[in-house]
Order: C-alpha cells, then sequence, then structure tokens
C-alpha cells in the first residue's frame, strides 16, 4: 500500500504588499533550528524512500552502470607555472581529487599539494575555493567550506614542509598574492554573504589592513592577478555595472588607482598586456549602448573612456563573452547564433583568425593557462556526444594538439547517437534554439520520450555539456534536450535582457515554444516528456507548470527559485539585493505584478499537475531550503492527488553531494525516477 505523504501544519501569516494581502501558511519552515522543521524535513524523506523503495535494485544497477563509464584512477592534464607542472588526479574509491604538482624536469618526483580526502574526513560535505600558489612556488593559499553555505576559510601551506601556517582568516571568497611572495590581498563577505571588504594580510601578522570597503549592496568586491603577473586588479561589480582599481603587484604597499569610475548600464572587465604601442590595459566593454561589448586597450597612465583604442567593433549579432590576454596574442571567445568560436589576435601586427568547430553543438571552455609568454593557447572541447576533450592551440603555427580526450569505458560509440540544433517560434515570433541528442535510431513519430531542460537567467549560456551518465538515459531510448531561452546568454546581452526584469515572462513562454514544437515534430509526446531545471532553471519549470499543467508528464525541479515575491522582499538573504537587477524589486508595483504573474509559489492552483521530484539540499545558501519546502506543502495541500517527492540532501548546499560517488548514486535516483515515469525502468 502507497504510504500517505506528510502534510505541513498551516499557520496563518498575513502580510501587505502593495495594499494586497498575502497569505504566507508554510512561513515557519524558515526556521532551520526549529526541532519540528528538523522533523517534517526527515518525513518528507522517509515519504520519498518509502515511495522508492520499489526502485532500490534499478537505483544500484544504475549507479554501478554510470560507475562503470568512468575512469576511477585517473589525472587532469598537468599545466606549467613556473618551474612545476600542477595537475589534479582521483583514486579508486576515493570521493574527491588529490592535487599534485612535480618540477617540469624528466623524472621529478610527484608533490602532494592538497589531499581533499584527508581533509574531508569527518565531513560529510566540502568545497575547495581559493587556490592560488606564490610567485616563489613556495606557499599555497587555499580556502575550505565544510558546511555547502559557501562559508570559506583561508589557509596558508607552506609547500617545502608540508605544514599549514597559523594564518586563518574567516568568509573569504577571492585572494591573490603579491609579486614578493609575503602579502596576501582577499576580500570577506558580510552577514548577506556579498563580498564587501578588501584586506591587506602580512603573513604572520595578527591584524590586517582594511583596504576598501563596499558599501553599495548592488556590488560585490573581487581581487585577483593578472596572467602576466605585473598587477593586482581589485573588481567591483554588479549586474549591470562595474568597476577596477589596479595596483602592482610588486607594490603592495601603493596607491590603488582607479580605471574607470562605475557607471549606469556599463559592464567591463580588464586585464593587463600589451599592444603595438608596448604595455596596456586591455578592457571588455559595453558602454555607450554596446550591448554586446567591444574590445579596446587603454594606456597604463591614462584610463579615460575617450583615449581607449578599439581593437574589436561592437557587433549586434555577436557577444564578445570572455577574453584570455598573453604576452604576444589575445584569444576572444565570441558567441554567434548560441555558438562559441575562437579569435585569435595578434596585437604586434593587428592579424587576428578563428578557430572554428565541426559540431552541429558543442561547448568550449578556456582550461589552465596559467603561463603569459605562451604561444600555446589550451581549451576543452566537448559536444552532446563527443566527451570533453583538452586541446593546446598553436596560435602561430594554427595547428590543433589533442592532449586527452576523457575515457567513457565499456565501449562508447559516438556513431550510436545523433545531435542536432534546431529552432522552434515563441509566440512573439522570437526562433529559440534547442539543442538535442537522440539515439541514432530513434524514431520520429512521437513515440520516443524525452527529458527538456532549461534555465534562462542572469545571461548565462546553458552549456551543451557530455555526459556519461546521460548514457543511461539515451540507451533505454530516452532523447534529451536543450531549450536556449531567453533570460539566458546564448544570444547576447540583448537576448539576456529581453528574458529579465518585467520581460521575465519570455523565458517561460519560450520553454513552452521549445516543448510544443519538439511533440509537433514528432521528437516525443506530451506523455513521454519529462521536463526539468535547477535554481533559477527550476523558477523557470515551476513557473511552466502553472502556465500549462498539460505540458508534460512529468518534471524534476532541483533546489528551484520558488518563491521568488518573498524572497525579493528579504534584502537579509544572500543575493536578494544584488539580484534586483535581474528580477526586479518587488516593492516597486511594476515588478510586482510582474512577480506576481509568474511565481511558481503564488500561483499553485487546485488542480492537477504532472508527476514532480522536488530537490534541495539544507545548507544551499542561493536558493534557501525552505523555498522548495514551502512550495511542496502548499502543493500538497492544495492539489492532494498530485504525485509529489521530495528529497532534501541534510548535508550539502547548492549543488548537492560534494563527493563523485555520492553525487552519481544522486544522479541514479534522479534517472530512476525519471525512467520509471516514462515506462523505461529496466
Amino acid at each position: 500500500m502507497r504510504p500517505a505523504p506528510p502534510l505541513a501544519k498551516r499557520v496563518p501569516k498575513t502580510d501587505v504588499v502593495h495594499g494586497e494581502r498575502r497569505e504566507d501558511e508554510y512561513s515557519w519552515l524558515r526556521d532551520k533550528d526549529s526541532p519540528e522543521v528538523t522533523a517534517y524535513l526527515e518525513a518528507e524523506n522517509a515519504y520519498t524512500d518509502a515511495v522508492m523503495k520499489g526502485s532500490e535494485a534499478f537505483q544500484d544497477a544504475l549507479y554501478k552502470e554510470m560507475l562503470a563509464r568512468i575512469k576511477e584512477d585517473d589525472s587532469s592534464v598537468p599545466y606549467r607555472r613556473g618551474p612545476y607542472v600542477y595537475y589534479a588526479r582521483t583514486e579508486t574509491g576515493k570521493q574527491y581529487p588529490i592535487h599534485c604538482r612535480r618540477r617540469d624536469v624528466p623524472g621529478a618526483p610527484e608533490e602532494i599539494t592538497l589531499d581533499l580526502n584527508r581533509m574531508a574526513e569527518g565531513h560529510a560535505f566540502l568545497s575547495l575555493g581559493v587556490h592560488t600558489v606564490s610567485d616563489d612556488a613556495r606557499l599555497l593559499a587555499y580556502s575550505v567550506d565544510f558546511t555547502g553555505f559557501r562559508d570559506y576559510t583561508l589557509h596558508v601551506k607552506d609547500l617545502e614542509t608540508g605544514a599549514v601556517l597559523a594564518d586563518r582568516v574567516e568568509k573569504v571568497s577571492s585572494a591573490a598574492w603579491s609579486a614578493d611572495n609575503s602579502l596576501l590581498f582577499y576580500v570577506t563577505e558580510d552577514e548577506a554573504k556579498r563580498p564587501y571588504r578588501l584586506w591587506r594580510h602580512r603573513l604572520g601578522a595578527a591584524a590586517d589592513d582594511l583596504l576598501l570597503e563596499e558599501t553599495d549592496a548592488l556590488f560585490r568586491l573581487g581581487v585577483f592577478r593578472s596572467r602576466s603577473r605585473k598587477v593586482v586588479f581589485a573588481g567591483a561589480r554588479s549586474f549591470t555595472s562595474g568597476e577596477y582599481r589596479w595596483l602592482p603587484a610588486a607594490e603592495p604597499f601603493g596607491e590603488w588607482r582607479m580605471i574607470r569610475p562605475r557607471e549606469k548600464d556599463h559592464e567591463y572587465d580588464v586585464d593587463h598586456g600589451v599592444d603595438a604601442a608596448g604595455e596596456r590595459f586591455w578592457i571588455r566593454t559595453n558602454g555607450g549602448g554596446r550591448r554586446n561589448f567591444r574590445l579596446v586597450t587603454a594606456s597604463l597612465d591614462d584610463t579615460r573612456g575617450e583615449r581607449w583604442t578599439e581593437v574589436l567593433a561592437h557587433r549586434d549579432d555577436v557577444m564578445l563573452e570572455d577574453f584570455d590576454v598573453f604576452a604576444r596574442h589575445v584569444v576572444v571567445h565570441e558567441r554567434e547564433d548560441g555558438l562559441i568560436r575562437l579569435r585569435v589576435l595578434r596585437p604586434a601586427d593587428g592579424m587576428s583568425h578563428h578557430v572554428e568547430f565541426p559540431e552541429p553543438t558543442y561547448e568550449v571552455d578556456e582550461e589552465a593557462n596559467a603561463e603569459f609568454d605562451t604561444e600555446r593557447y589550451r581549451f576543452r572541447y566537448q559536444s552532446l556526444v563527443t566527451p570533453a576533450s583538452v586541446f593546446d592551440y598553436d596560435m602561430e603555427g594554427r595547428t590543433l594538439a589533442l592532449l586527452k580526450r576523457t575515457e567513457v569505458l565499456g565501449g562508447f560509440d559516438p556513431t550510436k547517437y545523433r545531435s542536432e540544433r534546431i529552432h522552434a517560434t515563441a509566440s512573439d515570433g522570437t526562433r529559440v534554439a534547442i539543442s538535442l541528442v537522440t539515439r541514432a535510431d530513434a524514431a520520429r513519430d512521437g513515440s520516443s520520450p524525452m527529458l527538456l531542460a532549461g534555465y534562462g537567467a542572469y545571461g548565462l549560456p546553458y552549456p551543451v555539456n557530455f555526459s556519461s551518465s546521460r548514457l543511461s538515459l539515451l540507451d533505454r531510448g530516452v532523447s534529451v534536450a536543450i531549450a536556449h531561452v531567453r533570460g539566458g546568454g546564448e544570444g547576447g546581452k540583448r537576448w539576456h535582457d529581453a528574458g529579465r526584469m518585467l520581460a521575465k515572462p519570455n523565458t517561460f513562454t519560450d520553454f513552452v515554444a521549445a516543448a510544443d514544437h519538439l511533440v509537433a515534430q514528432g521528437y516525443t509526446a506530451r506523455d513521454r516528456l519529462v521536463i526539468e531545471g535547477g535554481s533559477a532553471g527550476g523558477l523557470l519549470i515551476g513557473a511552466v507548470l502553472n502556465l500549462r499543467p498539460d505540458l508534460c508528464a512529468a518534471a524534476v525541479l532541483r533546489v528551484p527559485f520558488v518563491d521568488v515575491i518573498n524572497t525579493m522582499l528579504d534584502e537579509s538573504l544572500p543575493l536578494t539585493v544584488g539580484e534586483f537587477e535581474e528580477w526586479g524589486n518587488p516593492k516597486d508595483r511594476a515588478y510586482y505584478d510582474v512577480m506576481k504573474s509568474y511565481d511558481p509559489y503564488d500561483n499553485l492552483a487546485t488542480r492537477r499537475y504532472p508527476a514532480l521530484l522536488v530537490r534541495t539540499s539544507l545548507n544551499d545558501s542561493q536558493v534557501m531550503y525552505w523555498e522548495p519546502a514551502k512550495y511542496v506543502a502548499r502543493l500538497r495541500a492544495r492539489s492532494p492527488q498530485t504525485q509529489v517527492l521530495f528529497k532534501i540532501n541534510m548535508a550539502a548546499g547548492h549543488g548537492g553531494a560534494s563527493g563523485r560517488y555520492d553525487y552519481l548514486r544522486e544522479i541514479a535516483f534522479d534517472y530512476a525516477w525519471i525512467l520509471g515515469r516514462l515506462g523505461r525502468a529496466a
């Protein structure tokens, strides 16, 4: 007999916003320290485990199947920095990587710099944050979080003796060494987890120097070294504006100089290098309404905007997404029609060329490029059918060298699968790209089940990555698709603008259009479709379920941002104030009205929804656990006929389990549920 789901008690709570009474009968679930809240969450986990008990053998089979594809003893491609090469490796049975180095000479022995497995002993969670080596290669500054709440503590390790020094700083978000190896610049967070103070620390000192405090709650501070190692940058960024100061790394007690003060709707990024005129700053800027950015250089002595020299002009159809500066080249990441291409510039003579890629949909990311004076650029290429592959590109000779392709054990054959890039048409006529992968023999008659994912926020493109775990779906006939909806970064800044603030509803109607198109074209059918999203993608799925509950058979919401208005009204929470520039401030009636139209929690109705699997983590600092907890509680009360499972990781944060085996167990659980809903649990 199927167990009864837990029902949360209803505690009346009424707020008035813009003269409107708002009920939030489950706000009591915010009390993380309450035994009653803990008991309720544990009851939800117990109910989920009871419902899924019959699938435990299938979960275990999926886990072993996915694990069998992974080379457990493996190593990353070593990268050079100074006299050493650095890499990370994994060992069978160990949850975490082991960070290592060796001198860049034949036969040099391995040195273990950090063994995360030993550090994780006695902890259910571990995350590595800062990881930066001093210029003399002797000292390692690193930070770790054992909670999942992104509470990182900074430590310093002497790599020659292996001793961890007494220096220790709490709540550190970023750090950079001075050139003399004796000083660290670091940034700490406030109570809302906003990086806001820049400090200077001399090793062994009892007190540190406060250099800068960011008082505008929209802005977050960060500190980093240029690849040339000559400059330390301190950057203040909001979602729509930026500001950088700089200091010669060899003059840690010198005066910080402004590059360009912050301006409304002007984002820029900066690095240090050279051009035909000599030593310069390279700047990616979208000032003056050039939303997709252009690339300029500036003199170190005069960084006024009117003295900038344009290198790459703004283009309406090409997003200048990133850039990497080297001694004789600059590599620019350009995104056109949703796809990345690499442009290699040679500042000495102004020449440039592109690196092209063959597949219809793919992902390209920078790998570790620690050396400034080099002719080689290292990047990672992958697609829905091509495993992650690390290449070195000779920027002068224009040749590619494959250094490593992630092994997929068990006879993986990429020709058994087909990747495509198609387009749906949104209700306003906008073309929405869809990346998808199917078995090569999949029919186009509506008989194929499908998992459709989306995100659509913060101007972030949804990555088109390879996943060996995903083969457990594909080999059971389940196709996988990604809807590249507005609000993401696939179409540049204007694509982002068209799916944020007052235009946020476009994100949801784009996703609906993508799902409808896939059904209309025979890729799947509504009763064979599962949709999924995480974080802001969980908001997407929650909003779509209210908009079109008939769209699919089931849905997965991971750490979902589903209580939008209540969260955005609470300025004490991490991220809230800064994200006024992404979602709007509900204290403004216009933004409140738009949020109210799509807020998943507010719009839950007394009707049947598709089956749901909702995931969260107790220590999530980005989307608090109580958002999905309240959502599930209200859904159970308003729609008792809807089948919903709620799974809470009681010892992790936003990304779920930190250990690689634990994370694989979570994927196996999710896949068992998805395949069960699709009738493919075998």
